[in-house]
């Protein structure tokens, strides 16, 4: 029998059919974010990677739910299948070594307090009695105070963490269920050996099936401020030289931006290179990697991003030597030589680091920061800067602005130095 479509009056005498224009209407907003998604997807990286990462957990958690839904698994594991489902719930991590971490932890914290739970339990029971309750109440006390203690302790969490307070977490439920169920030491060793399933499927997923590396993610992130940094240097040069174009001005170049968003980074760095420490080898990347060295460079950048920022008010103090001055003019050459130089130094130290190979300008870096540190040094002589009374305030703002350049030099050689060095150790070609 055939449909029938009814049309409706929506004012006086409009008819409006309700097949096409309303059917494309729910099409239209059915499918527009749709649409919209898989756009933004297919141009950004990272949220490939979100997608990537969702499918990854749906298909663990497919994975570990055969254990209830196929009756041989089943009779296996039994009604302890729901722990392998929460572990994969609560150790899948974006990054493969985020969830390595936390299943590592996990596996520590189990396995420990449930094997001290079990002997509290047993030592608590074969006393009996009102000792019992005593033995309960004091292992209670001793193992979650020391466990809450190390999660205080600035290196012991950054890594154990988790692992300690899951550790408190299944040492007081083996207790106190040992205290009521005899088969305390077979329910322990059911839900290690389910915990154990989930674990393993979260490594096979997460390590196998389009692996996201919190190394590479490292790496990436620290390289890129590099280039932030040179753009930032690039526009100080045009606004305070007065070498700005047309369009610039009007699309508003904010350098300042830039290095603010590089300054923003210390924890992201600390999280990451805890996660890539747990990561096995992968790409250029091996198991002794110095990661560590990443966060000296990182540190170092963002003490530069701190320069260059401290140059900003330089843009509008009316201290400094206008362009048409001699003073002005006496610096503007070696000053803006030095940024273009410094800027073209940091775009070669980070393309350094991309690619992974030793810098070959890299001892001719120093030794033009050297020669820069002199010709700095000339340009801030008293007879260069010309305090005297005709131009004693523009002198010192000169002056201060000259600081703030051989503060940036030494930055750079430091930073260039430790790029060498992680150069060195992570074995550069």
């Amino acid at each position: 029998m055939g449909s029938t479509l009814i049309d409706i009056p929506e004012a006086e005498g409009v008819v409006v059919p309700c097949s096409k224009q309303k059917t494309n209407k729910f099409v239209d907003i059915c499918c527009r974010p749709m649409v919209s998604f898989l756009r933004e997807t297919k141009n950004n990286r990272h949220g490939l990677r979100k997608v990537i990462h969702s499918v990854k957990v749906g298909l663990a958690l497919v994975t570990v739910s055969l254990l209830f839904l196929l009756d041989p698994l089943y009779k296996g594991v039994g009604e302890n299948a729901m722990w392998a489902i929460m572990t994969v719930v609560l150790i899948f991590e974006f990054f493969a070594g985020a969830t390595l971490s936390k299943g590592v932890n996990r596996g520590i914290g189990t396995t420990l307090g449930g094997g001290l739970g079990c002997l509290a339990a047993a030592l608590a029971q074969a006393v009996g009695g009102v000792g019992k309750a005593m033995i309960v109440g004091i292992t209670v006390f001793i193992f979650g105070a020391a466990a809450t203690y190390t999660r205080q302790v600035p290196k012991l969490k950054r890594r154990f963490d988790y692992g300690a307070m899951i550790f408190i977490l299944t040492f007081n439920l083996v207790v106190v269920s040992g205290l009521r169920a005899e088969q305390v030491f077979e329910i322990a060793r059911d839900r290690l050996s389910a915990i154990a399933i989930g674990f393993a499927v979260c490594l096979f997923v997460s390590l196998l099936v389009f692996p996201i590396w919190a190394g590479d993610e490292l790496h990436d992130s620290v390289v890129s401020r590099f280039e932030l940094l040179a753009i930032s240097l690039q526009g100080f040069s045009k606004e305070y030289f007065g070498n700005v174009d047309e369009n610039e001005k009007k699309t508003g170049f904010n350098f300042g931006s830039k290095c603010k968003s590089v300054l923003h980074t210390k924890t992201k760095d600390e999280t990451l290179v805890n996660f890539a420490k747990w990561e096995p080898c992968h790409g250029k990347f091996g198991i002794f990697y110095p990661w560590g060295k990443y966060l000296t460079i990182g540190e170092d950048l963002r003490d530069l991003a701190t320069i260059i920022l401290s140059l900003k008010p330089c843009l509008k103090s009316t201290i400094q030597p206008s362009e048409n001055s001699t003073l002005g003019q006496s610096v503007k050459e070696p000053c803006e030589a030095i940024v273009a130089s410094q800027a073209r130094m940091l775009s070669e130290l980070g393309e350094s680091m991309k690619k992974m190979k030793k810098c070959e300008s890299e001892d001719k870096i120093l030794l033009k920061l050297k020669s820069m540190r002199q010709e700095l040094s000339l340009v801030a002589t008293p007879s260069t800067v010309g305090i005297n009374h005709s131009d004693k305030t523009e002198g010192l703002g000169l002056a201060s602005f000259v600081y703030s350049m051989m503060e940036m030099i030494e930055k750079m050689e430091e930073l260039a130095k430790q790029v060498e060095q992680l150069g060195q150790l992570g074995g550069f070609s």
